[in-house]
């Protein structure tokens, strides 16, 4: 007898019941024949009714767990996605699957009022199965009723490291969705992402206030990607030295590619210079117009152009398979940011190419990318502005160009300082990016104290990543290791496809993680730098995240002979 659909095993049926419904429908509808690591644990976890996070490198179908998940649940899909190009090319793709998979519908600001009310009243009357919408739409009440009426049975939340302040994307519009969870009964939760070392896991399950949440990490390796560095003295040599990698690369018959660059200026050289050797090259920024950055975006998927080079405005979301290198002109913000580009290359599952361009002195850019946190004047004077609104007559809430116009201040920094009074309960953003005083928020100078401790933090935890990103460039050890050992994930030998690996320079470290006393994900204690957490062993050394200071790299003789770290139970 097949058991009925109860809340706490929604699909009904035994374990190996679903199990069948899973693979017939991934079969049968989209094609797969085996899955990839970690997604049937997944799929097998939503459809029994736990919370799951997933942590699967960058193409490794993190979308076919909620769209095969998602048929065996009673109930609509909801799809919460940073990016509109994201949503389109889902809703795109499941449209394609419309006759067995049920209609995709997307909610953000680009449609009309009426597509809005559309969508809305689709996931209301049942004919729409999937909707995808950005945070932001979580902030009006019409929006969370509508869903909450609809009682959906799936709850997704992509790019999930951006609930965690830990995360190298934090955004703080994600840190109401564990509120609307609640809104809506609590439905399954799915949470994905590619990049969540354990602090970052454990920061998304808290904040989505999942419950006896399953937890799928398949390893961060993409053992197809060729990880390399090349190394410059000067400027000069070092731009040259971009240039003739790709055009190496695509002389030898390899591409299509993507380069990096740290500036928007540096994005429009490099591809001016290409396109005068004779590619197809185009840069990409979040400055140009949006119709230039969409038909850059079409050129490239449908082969266009050899080569896109690119701040890192382009990138999530898009999922060109046959990608086979990734060219970065400067280092990456930190190693989560380089892992997350570098795995846009080589997911069709062929050979590919990561390449990092490297001079000491560009951390310069990314270490001041990193510095700098507001004036606590600066910021009271806009908490109080927020506060004052209801007074004033701004019903509307206080957005960024009327903050510039009363403190005479960018636009960039006042929008740094609303995220910061967001974080620490003194503002709510709407979805239009205007502030409007938290319910019970503290009084201004308060709030402004707390808001420059918290961007101290952040400071302190994003130069410790540039340190990282030296680090990896630096390291005469498996680049491999290094990468994987950031995530707390060991790889015990050198791994054989890198640059330090073919030289001959890396070693093992087969016992490290045994013999030491500090083994991976131990949370310690730092007599200095407070409760931290094991991520990387070596036979030397080891590193440690560290809450309040981020990552730190130790010589374990010192460690121990000074007696600086003790296991926190």
């Amino acid at each position: 007898m097949t058991a009925s659909p109860t809340k706490d095993n929604p699909a009904g049926g035994s374990a190996s019941v679903r199990t069948r419904r899973i693979r017939e429908f991934a079969r049968d509808v989209l094609g797969h024949e085996d899955f990839r690591p970690g997604q049937e644990r997944a799929m097998q976890a939503v459809v029994g009714g736990r919370d799951t996070l997933a942590v699967l490198p960058s193409g490794a179908g993190k979308t076919a767990i909620y769209q095969v998940a998602g048929q065996l649940l009673d109930g609509p899909v909801i799809v919460v996605s940073p990016l509109i190009a994201l949503q389109r090319d889902q809703v795109e793709r499941l449209t394609e699957l419309e006759d067995r998979a049920g209609r995709a519908a997307q909610l953000n600001s680009s449609l009309s009022a009426g597509d809005q009310r559309e969508a809305l009243d689709g996931i209301r009357d049942g004919t729409v199965r999937f909707l995808f919408l950005a945070p932001e739409q979580l902030t009006k009440p019409e929006v969370v009723n509508t869903l909450a009426e609809a009682e959906p049975a799936l709850f997704v939340v992509d790019e999930a490291h951006c609930v965690s302040a830990w995360g190298h994307d934090f955004r703080p519009d994600y840190l109401r969705l564990g509120g609307v969870i609640e809104q809506l009964g609590h439905p399954t939760v799915l949470a994905l992402t590619a990049t969540a070392a354990p602090p970052v896991r454990a920061e998304i399950v808290e904040q989505l206030g999942m419950r006896k949440s399953e937890v799928v990490v398949a390893g961060f390796d993409r053992p197809g990607i060729r990880l390399e560095v090349d190394h410059y003295a000067d400027a000069h040599s070092k731009d040259q030295g971009v240039l003739d990698r790709v055009l190496a690369e695509l002389g030898e018959g390899r591409g299509p590619g993507i380069v990096y660059s740290a500036t928007r200026k540096g994005a429009e050289e490099i591809a001016e210079q290409l396109a005068g050797r004779g590619l197809r090259a185009r840069h990409y920024h979040a400055g140009l117009k949006k119709s230039d950055r969409e038909e850059t975006q079409r050129a490239w998927m449908e082969d266009e152009l050899d080569v896109v080079v690119a701040t890192t405005a382009f990138g999530m979301g898009i999922d060109k398979p046959d990608t086979r290198f990734v060219v970065h002109a400067e280092p990456a913000d930190s190693v989560d940011s380089y892992y997350q580009e570098i795995g846009r290359a080589g997911r069709d599952g062929d050979p590919a190419l990561a390449v990092l361009v490297y001079r000491q002195e560009d951390l310069g850019l990314r270490r001041f990318f990193a510095a700098g946190a507001p004036a606590e004047e600066e910021l009271q004077q806009v908490a109080g502005l927020v506060a004052a609104a209801p007074a004033a007559g701004l019903a509307d809430g206080v957005d960024v160009p009327t903050l510039r116009k009363e403190t005479g201040r960018a636009a960039t920094p006042l929008a740094r300082d609303l995220n910061l009074l967001e974080q620490v309960s003194a503002v709510v953003l709407d979805e239009d990016g205007a502030a409007h005083p938290a319910e019970g928020a503290p009084a201004p100078g308060e709030a402004a104290a707390a808001a420059r401790e918290l961007a101290e933090h952040h400071e302190k935890v994003d130069q410790s990543r540039v340190e990282m990103m030296r680090g990896y460039a630096e390291t005469t050890d498996c680049r491999r290791q290094f990468l994987l050992g950031y995530f707390g994930e060991q790889l015990d030998e050198p791994c054989g496809n890198c640059d330090n690996c073919s030289a001959g320079t890396a070693s093992e470290h087969s016992d490290a993680d045994e013999d030491t006393p500090f083994p991976v994900e131990t949370p310690v204690e730092h007599r200095e730098w407070g409760p931290g957490i094991v991520m990387r062993v070596e036979d030397d050394r080891i590193t440690v995240l560290f809450e309040e200071v981020g990552y730190k790299t130790l010589a374990l003789s010192a460690v121990l002979e000074q007696d600086l770290l003790h296991p926190r139970g």
